[in-house]
């Protein structure tokens, strides 16, 4: 399985397809006290952690480029690769958790799982099938030690 769709676009794709279940779906809206502070946070850590992975890849001289894991140099496992072995995409995941909390439709947490799906399935999996053989048994002791996602 080859990687083909930027992950950013498969993010927009999602991002659209939130709007269009909060503008089109007649049932699910909901509101509650400390919703804008709940989207800030996920934003703002969102951000964070973005921020800190993409530090770690350029200090360890590692390739960023999701479509080219065979690039990689280094395997980068501190910092916030202690807690999930995919921050960035951790990171799509909260805006787009953020996003559908913003639009107040329950729906798009199906929308959010979706995302998760469709990430695991063609960009994680082959992004792990070229690390494994780029990296070996390393590569391998790190997955059983850190998770997927978080």
């Amino acid at each position: 399985m080859e990687l083909r769709i930027p992950p950013v676009v498969v993010f927009f794709v999602f991002g659209g397809l939130m709007w269009a279940v909060a503008a089109f779906l007649p049932v699910g809206d909901f509101n509650f006290f400390g919703r804008i502070w709940l989207i800030g946070a996920l934003l703002l850590l969102a951000m964070l952690i973005a921020l800190i992975a993409l530090v770690q890849f350029f200090l360890s001289q590692t390739s960023v480029d999701p479509l080219h894991p065979q690039k990689s140099r280094k395997l980068v496992t501190s910092g916030v690769y202690q807690i999930s072995r995919n921050p960035m995409y951790l990171s799509l995941l909260l805006i787009l958790l953020s996003l559908g909390l913003w639009l107040g439709n329950a729906f798009n947490t199906l929308t959010a799982a979706a995302f998760v799906y469709y990430m695991n399935a063609f960009q994680i999996k082959p992004e792990e099938q070229h690390l494994q053989k780029i990296f070996g048994p390393a590569y391998k002791q790190y997955c059983s030690m850190v998770r997927r996602w978080f």
